[in-house]
């Protein structure tokens, strides 16, 4: 399987993500420039996972699919269920809610998190009311590529 490499202005890889992309800001998703989709793809998947929860590791905060493959992620996608616009996508429950959760650990921790986008060969039939885990059972088998971009937040970190 081809890697994605996967960028994002907002920040560098392994680097601080911006207070406006976490709860305590705008809590807006960042904008991910995703390199080396390889042909056939049909669809992508993202999510968004804090790998420094200290009660559940991986906690997920966004989990998006049926997204076109493209080599760019606009940033601050609106909230819902199912959007229209700028393209057509679902978002299922994480962290409660129908949308980008950004950062927000509870004490002045340093958090990893990694978004990860999968390259799917076929559209997604999964509800709306799913979480990742169902979201990415219904993914296997259509894999194509995957890829990370890791960043890192702590509360009190400018």
């Amino acid at each position: 399987m081809t890697e994605l490499k996967i960028i994002s202005p907002a920040f560098d890889p392994e680097g601080w993500i911006p207070n406006r992309h976490s709860g305590f800001g705008e809590d807006i998703s960042p904008e991910l420039h995703i390199d080396g989709i390889i042909a056939g793809a049909v669809s992508m998947v993202i999510t968004m996972d804090d790998l420094g929860h200290p009660i559940q590791p991986g906690y997920n905060h966004w989990v998006a699919w049926n997204i076109p493959p493209m080599g760019i992620l606009p940033e601050h996608l609106p909230k819902g269920a199912v959007i229209e616009q700028p393209f057509r996508m679902e978002q299922g429950l994480a962290y409660g809610k129908h949308c980008y959760r950004g950062p927000k650990p509870p004490l002045n921790w340093n958090h990893r998190y990694c978004f990860t986008v999968y390259i799917l060969d076929a559209m997604l039939n999964v509800s709306t009311d799913s979480d990742k885990a169902a979201v990415l059972k219904a993914a296997e088998g259509h894999v194509l590529q995957d890829g990370c971009l890791y960043g890192k937040y702590q509360r009190k970190h400018k």
